[in-house]
């Protein structure tokens, strides 16, 4: 007698990408996509239509096709009518940095800054990462409760992210966090798009003055080698404002939202934080985990094709967008055997968090580091460490790309 397989169940056409309940669980969704196709039509909050590659393989492909360009002018009209992205003259200004440049001008202009994020400069790093970290968690309350992520997740990438690439003391203190939210950008129809605004021209006249003090007080590290490369005419001004304006924002946030990420996910598998807790030289392992578990990175930048083109037995449209979801790929159980599982002992773990191919993270080595000393420091130094609401309250950021939370009430016994 043949067991028939049960039928699988049908997604509409367009995908909603969209909700409350998706962006605190999106992974089921992903997962009935991945069954249907490795590839579908989507629909943004902005209105605007993309082509969401979900499994692995076929991630994998795309991130490394080179029919896929990442500069925002092989877009097409109807794309560029309904995506959010930055309005003029700031997209022109602002945007002209690496996520969004294709070779040759994406390998020239990534040459000067892979230097500062190798393995070897991270790991002399390290001690004083492990200070700041320190400090941070002594600022916390001697008994819970505390906020973790205005108490500490909210700063300690960005005060990691100053002493890597030389931003001075009294111009780290001006940062103000909330500028960082410019990479949501929200459509040109949305009520929320005179504050977003404002934030931009609030982090343009921050990134004016950040060029300003290096100019004047040169120094050996990235932005002042950056704005040497500028007065040498090896980046344009708007290269350079670009490269500081991603240093600044993608160089921390995403890290911000991934110690949420990482401490949700253990805060859901009490055994697995025992066990961190009690062995943390599994730290490296469970990083690497916890980053294919729950990305902070859910889907990539758009990309574009030149012309009509096949994707995986799709065609997508000239100038259409194009979107890997990482963290679907990352739950592929045709990669991952049982990829809903926490498992610290998973090897190999090849998961796509920092991406694939030439836009592979180059502060992926920094990343990795900051995730291992946040969570063992705050594992061991916070007996007893809990989330202090109900799971199912936790207010998921709104970001269309990104996955974390801007409030984490935790208790603990005490402060060690």
């Amino acid at each position: 007698m043949t067991v028939q397989e049960p039928p699988v169940e049908p997604v509409p056409d367009p995908v909603p990408l969209m909700g409350c309940p998706y962006k605190a669980n999106p992974y089921p969704l992903y997962e009935r996509m991945r069954e249907v196709g490795p590839v579908h039509r989507v629909l943004f909050p902005s209105g605007v239509h993309a082509w969401l590659v979900t499994g692995y393989d076929a991630a994998h492909a795309a991130l490394g096709d080179d029919r896929l360009g990442k500069n925002h002018d092989r877009g097409n009209d109807r794309w560029r009518a309904r995506a959010s992205i930055m309005p003029e003259p700031q997209h022109s200004q602002l945007q002209v940095h690496l996520l969004h440049q294709d070779p040759p001008k994406h390998t020239r202009m990534r040459r000067f800054v892979t230097d500062a994020f190798t393995p070897r400069r991270v790991e002399r790093l390290r001690p004083r990462c492990q200070e700041l970290a320190g400090a941070l968690v002594d600022a916390l309350p001697e008994h819970g409760p505390a906020d973790l992520v205005t108490g500490f997740a909210a700063h300690f990438p960005f005060q990691v992210l100053a002493e890597v690439i030389g931003l001075p003391r009294e111009l780290a203190a001006r940062f103000d966090r909330d500028w960082g939210k410019v990479v949501q950008p929200v459509g040109p129809t949305d009520p929320g798009r005179p504050l977003y605004e404002a934030r931009l021209h609030g982090l343009q006249s921050y990134i004016a003055d950040v060029v300003a003090h290096k100019r004047e007080h040169w120094d050996d590290d990235l932005l002042s080698r950056l704005v040497v490369a500028r007065d040498r005419r090896e980046l344009s001004q708007e290269e350079l404002d670009s490269m500081i304006f991603q240093l600044l924002v993608a160089g921390q946030e995403p890290v911000t939202n991934q110690i949420t990420t990482a401490l949700i996910a253990l805060f859901r598998n009490p055994d697995k934080l025992a066990s961190l807790r009690d062995e943390p030289e599994l730290l490296p392992r469970a990083v690497e985990e916890l980053l294919r578990f729950d990305s902070a990175f859910e889907l990539t930048t758009w990309r574009f094709f030149d012309e009509e083109s096949d994707l995986h037995g799709t065609e997508i449209p000239a100038g259409d967008s194009v979107i890997v979801s990482l963290c679907a790929a990352n739950r592929d159980p045709r990669r991952f055997p049982d990829p809903n599982t926490l498992d610290f002992d998973r090897s190999p773990n090849p998961h796509l968090a920092f991406g694939h191919g030439i836009h592979f993270c180059p502060g992926a080595a920094l990343a990795r580091a900051e995730l291992q000393i946040a969570l063992g420091t705050l594992l061991a130094r916070l007996p007893g460490l809990h989330l202090a609401m109900r799971d199912e309250d936790i207010e998921w950021i709104p970001a269309v790309l990104g996955r974390g939370t801007n409030h984490l009430p935790v208790g603990y016994d005490r402060r060690l």
